[in-house]
């Protein structure tokens, strides 16, 4: 019965899920092939669909395409793979062409009714919902702290999505009288069965108390609101057993691939 539900899970995943919509600002979408690739965001980004319909000499002239058309920007570029792609050589290739591969991830997905709940947070610890730039730019300030990178761009991303799709895009702060502890960010496409769960990250000393617990059941209980019925993440290993004992199931996992200038 699971490896039914898994299966149904994955296959309207790989059929609604492998194209991106732009943020809004200066990102645009172009296609090439069977591959999709965002122009715009911090860094270039290449998806498709499950499987890419071509193979061999053919594959490493499509996977040189995109690397030399990033290069020609001055810009690296994330190729975001699946384990279940076809070709099965796919990272292989990518791996040739220069490619380095990033840390994986789990791809879990769950019913939205079924993890909807109100949030039970920490005492002194809030929950609400922003728009406004000076938020976003603190959110974008903690996530750089936590994972030790320049991650300044976020604020202009988040602002560009909210602009651009108010209605389908939700940011969520968790906040200890003035200090973000905790993000995260619902968000949907028109006429898709899915909320995308992004986000999440929580600093280092506030990291088991159920926060990134309560975003989720926040993030599900709008999802079900909306009549939507699933929700998804790419789950990073620490984030991905939280998720799996409240409920969600593990379809596959992704992988990205860089190549930087």
């Amino acid at each position: 019965m699971k490896d039914s539900l898994i299966y149904e899970l994955r296959t309207a995943y790989d059929a609604q899920l492998r194209g991106v919509t732009p943020s809004g600002g200066s990102a645009r979408i172009e296609k090439d092939g069977p591959l999709t690739r965002v122009v715009g965001w911090h860094r270039g980004f290449v998806t498709g669909p499950r499987d890419l319909g071509v193979c061999g000499a053919e594959l490493d002239t499509l996977i040189a395409r995109q690397r030399d058309f990033y290069a020609a920007r001055g810009e690296a570029v994330e190729w975001k793979t699946r384990a279940h792609d076809l070709p099965a050589d796919l990272a292989d290739r990518l791996t040739a062409a220069g490619f380095i591969a990033e840390d994986s991830e789990t791809v879990l997905i769950g019913q939205s009714v079924d993890l909807a709940a109100d949030p039970v947070l920490p005492d002194g610890v809030t929950l609400r919902r922003v728009t406004a730039g000076s938020d976003l730019q603190r959110i974008a300030a903690m996530e750089s702290t936590v994972w030790g990178e320049n991650r300044d761009w976020l604020a202009g991303d988040l602002a560009a999505r909210i602009e651009n799709a108010p209605e389908n895009t939700v940011v969520l702060v968790a906040e200890a009288r003035t200090e973000v502890v905790c993000a995260a960010w619902l968000v949907f496409k028109d006429g898709v069965d899915f909320g995308g769960l992004w986000g999440g990250s929580t600093r280092k000393e506030w990291r088991g108390q159920g926060i990134y617990r309560a975003m989720v059941a926040q993030r599900a209980q709008l999802a079900a609101a909306r009549d939507v019925p699933y929700v998804y993440v790419d789950a990073s290993a620490d984030s991905a057993p939280i998720l799996t004992r409240l409920g969600l199931h593990a379809v596959t996992t992704t992988t990205p691939y860089v190549w930087s200038p």
